[in-house]
């Protein structure tokens, strides 16, 4: 969540308007994330998120907000968008496709443990069986394809020992892609990390309350998702290293609702791998070929290639 598109207050209180949500009491621009630009907005209606689609078309998007809304309906806690009277959930403020979602309570478990893993773990699952009735279809947008037209971009910038690195691995994942395209799949959320989560309650008592920032959403595995979440909620920030405990807690939750078949636990290792992947080759992309951007920070890139290369070093099984 960067900003990249300033909103006006007159334009932010005519969305309200027309969703019916009464006056602007306040809107502003969200520091964290690098895609789109995001506010909060705080009206008579009740507190949201505003979000102007930097990169996502108009054509694109019905796809993530139908997402929200189908996962919402089926009572996991998603932010709903807001849709006006004839039901409309995208809107077009200034040149840009627009949505607003209600804002969720609580605040981010950044240094998670085994208890929030399990939560994370379980949610995920519940997740993953919700979409089975999901009508709408679009493709992972950063998978394999994104990574093999993104890498020839990025490696005139890489050291001669990095960029050997990332061939080898996109052969690797391309190696791998007919096996991968045989495990159960979905509408995944593809990018759910620590800082898309939010937890209330007491300290120890945390209770997950909420899942958001589903625009990197598209139907892949629902094994790469699972391994996106390890990646983030399971590891050893500084090294990269998984933490087993967490791992396992989080694998283990997941499987009380929706048991890993025996390819899919074959295969974790290499999608492990996938995941570390696409997030370095992203973060390599966003820092040498940057946008413009109010609040813009890009992430350093060499945090997922220590945990890619940690991947690649050790295997982890989660049985």
């Amino acid at each position: 969540m960067a900003v990249f598109t300033e909103v006006s207050a007159f334009d932010a209180q005519a969305l309200l308007q027309r969703l019916g949500l009464g006056g602007l009491q306040q809107i502003s621009g969200i520091k964290a994330g690098i895609e789109n630009s995001n506010f909060f907005v705080d009206c008579e209606g009740g507190r949201f998120v505003l979000t102007l689609f930097e990169r996502l078309s108009h054509a694109e998007l019905p796809f993530y907000l139908g997402l929200m809304q189908h996962l919402a309906s089926k009572g996991l806690p998603v932010p709903a968008p807001q849709a006006d009277a004839e039901g409309q959930t995208l809107f077009t403020l200034a040149g840009k496709p627009a949505a607003l979602v209600n804002r969720l309570s609580g605040g981010h478990q950044l240094a998670p443990d085994v208890f929030h893993c399990e939560q994370l773990g379980e949610t995920l699952a519940r997740m993953h069986q919700a979409v089975s009735d999901f009508p709408l279809h679009q493709p992972n947008l950063r998978g394999l394809a994104w990574w093999q037209d993104t890498a020839p971009r990025v490696l005139p910038h890489l050291s001669e020992e990095l960029a050997a690195l990332l061939r080898d691995e996109l052969a690797f994942q391309h190696s791998c892609a007919a096996q991968v395209s045989l495990l159960p799949q979905g509408a995944i959320h593809a990018d759910l990390f620590r800082d898309n989560a939010m937890f209330e309650g007491l300290p120890g008592r945390e209770q997950l309350c909420g899942v958001f920032d589903f625009y990197f959403a598209g139907v892949d595995s629902f094994l790469f998702d699972l391994a996106v979440c390890l990646n983030d909620w399971c590891i050893d920030l500084h090294s990269g290293a998984l933490v087993e405990a967490r791992a396992l807690a989080l694998v283990r939750a997941y499987e009380t609702v929706r048991p890993l078949s025996g390819a899919e636990h074959r295969l974790l290792p290499a999608l492990l791998r996938a995941a570390a992947l696409r997030f370095w080759l992203s973060r390599l992309f966003d820092w040498h070929c940057p946008r413009e951007a109010s609040l813009l920070k890009p992430h350093d890139p060499s945090h997922f290639e220590r945990v890619l290369q940690q991947r690649r070093a050790i295997a982890f099984h989660a049985v």
